[in-house]
């Protein structure tokens, strides 16, 4: 298990003073990252060798958003790993140990230059010691897009959506799909399922499917081709 310790920033917190869902997936989206850098198979060792990790899927449940101030261990656990596929989880705790959120994700490697995917070498065997996974209730990895949604608008990829690999950070098209959401829920599940990338100028469209207890967004193409899937799972404000 790799961990670092952390406080709650004001500028992670929502109007309510609770750390916000994006800053939780950030959290946990640097948690690998800081891994990785201190194993020596971070971005830089990656891009030298043409290879990117690429997510495929998250799973987040939320079980207590913390407060402002409240001091917080994320931790990550790479579980599995299947030829070209990673499996790790992510997990936040409280000062005490008790659990705040629990997450599941899968990544694929894929090689720059020839855009196939590609066996993770020894370095990064090594980097990232396989630990058993954590008890949670684990989802499916490939979202089902219900009928009967609607088109709202588009978004169009602006420089601040990219990260260090020139594409759509996994993250923004969560907080993309936020927008969606009816106020005053919460959020009792998160999961998404990412298909194709998207690159600075191009056009997304969302598709949002509201139903009982549950918000699916999918963000296309102008052909309506998937980029990501985000399916929420919420519950009114308590």
């Amino acid at each position: 298990m790799y961990q670092f310790d952390s406080r709650i920033r004001y500028s992670e917190t929502d109007s309510e003073g609770r750390l916000t869902l994006m800053s939780l997936l950030n959290y946990f989206q640097d948690c690998s990252t800081f891994q990785s850098e201190d194993a020596g198979v971070g971005v830089r060792y990656c891009l030298g060798k043409d290879l990117i990790w690429v997510l495929n899927s998250w799973q987040i449940v939320p079980l207590r958003l913390p407060m402002l101030g409240e001091k917080v261990t994320i931790a990550t656990i790479p579980y599995e790993f299947q030829k070209f596929m990673g499996h790790r989880n992510f997990i936040m705790l409280d000062q005490d140990g008790n659990y705040l959120a629990k997450a599941n994700s899968v990544w694929s490697l894929i090689n720059l230059k020839t855009g196939r995917f590609q066996m993770p070498d020894e370095n990064m065997i090594k980097g990232y010691p396989v630990e058993p996974r954590i008890d949670m209730d684990y989802a499916g990895r490939k979202i089902s897009v219900p009928e009967g949604g609607e088109k709202k608008g588009e978004i169009v990829v602006m420089p601040h959506h990219l990260d260090a690999n020139h594409h759509v950070n996994n993250g923004q098209y969560v907080s993309m799909a936020l927008e969606f959401l009816p106020k005053e829920t919460d959020v009792t599940q998160l999961r998404a399922e990412y298909k194709k990338q998207a690159f600075l100028g191009d056009v997304l469209y969302p598709y949002v499917v509201s139903e009982e207890g549950r918000v699916t967004v999918a963000l296309q193409d102008q052909e309506e081709k998937t980029y990501a899937t985000v399916e929420f799972e919420i519950r009114e404000c308590r």
